[in-house]
């Protein structure tokens, strides 16, 4: 009975140790910014240094800044045909074109329900995902109409991490779970956080950020799969299809994701 219950143990470990996503490194290159926001397909990277944004590509970097509006929050590339800047300290946001030029101002501040927002992120349309703290709703907004397409049926009362979205879905971290909503409001998936403290959206799948370790978590995964990064630190990632980008401030590091 023993060695069947070796057999049985090193199976299990055999398996755990498979259950693992390789990264492979691609090429490593300087960057000193403050924060960096997202990287497209073409290479062209969107970043902030000291309180503005900048487009950068091989030819060419455009930049934005609203010195009124105080501190930059966030700033969300998704689409890069209506990028969203968030300023927390004025409860206001602005929309830019894909050449940074201004396209709508939203001063929640000024708009008939007043909403006290913590968090913003892409939508679909003329919508944003916003946190609203006062009612602890999750709302897509309508910039254009100043009107709520759709909350959040049951009022989030965990502190929120980390909001990210895309078209279809907004996903959510907060102390206690990993919450995915519909953009009819409808609750598709949570999942208990156990230690995460910052996630990527891409394709539909995230990437979590737990203790400088990174995790994959498809739409069909029911657990986060580990990704091998050589121990290296993460202070910021972001991920372009099966290309993943990790910051430290000092150098930009590209890696490939096999995913298959």
């Amino acid at each position: 009975m023993k060695w069947i219950s070796s057999i049985i143990f090193f199976v299990t470990i055999s398996v755990v140790a498979q259950k693992s996503i390789e990264t492979i490194p691609v090429k490593t290159t300087s960057l000193n910014v403050d924060n960096l926001v997202g990287i497209d397909n073409f290479g062209t990277i969107f970043y902030t240094k000291e309180n503005t944004i900048y487009k950068k590509n091989k030819d060419t970097a455009i930049s934005y800044n609203n010195l009124q509006l105080g501190k930059l929050t966030s700033v969300n590339s998704f689409n890069p045909l209506k990028i969203n800047l968030f300023y927390q300290e004025l409860n206001s946001a602005i929309i830019l074109d894909n050449r940074l030029a201004e396209i709508f101002k939203i001063d929640f501040n000024g708009i008939n329900t007043y909403r006290n927002v913590s968090h913003i992120s892409t939508g679909y349309d003329n919508t944003i995902w916003l946190f609203n703290q006062d009612t602890q709703l999750l709302e897509v907004f309508d910039y254009k109409t100043r009107t709520t397409k759709a909350q959040t049926l049951k009022p989030i009362d965990s502190p929120i991490l980390d909001l990210k979205s895309n078209y279809n879905y907004a996903y959510l971290l907060t102390e206690e779970e990993l919450l995915i909503y519909n953009y009819f409001g409808s609750l598709v998936r949570k999942m208990k956080n156990d230690g995460y403290t910052s996630l990527e959206e891409n394709n539909e799948a995230v990437f979590l950020n737990k203790e400088q370790n990174l995790f994959y978590l498809g739409r069909e995964e029911k657990q986060p799969i580990p990704l091998l990064t050589n121990n290296i630190l993460i202070p910021q990632f972001f991920v372009t299809n099966e290309t993943l980008y990790i910051y430290n401030f000092e150098t930009l590091q590209e890696f490939r994701i096999k995913l298959n």
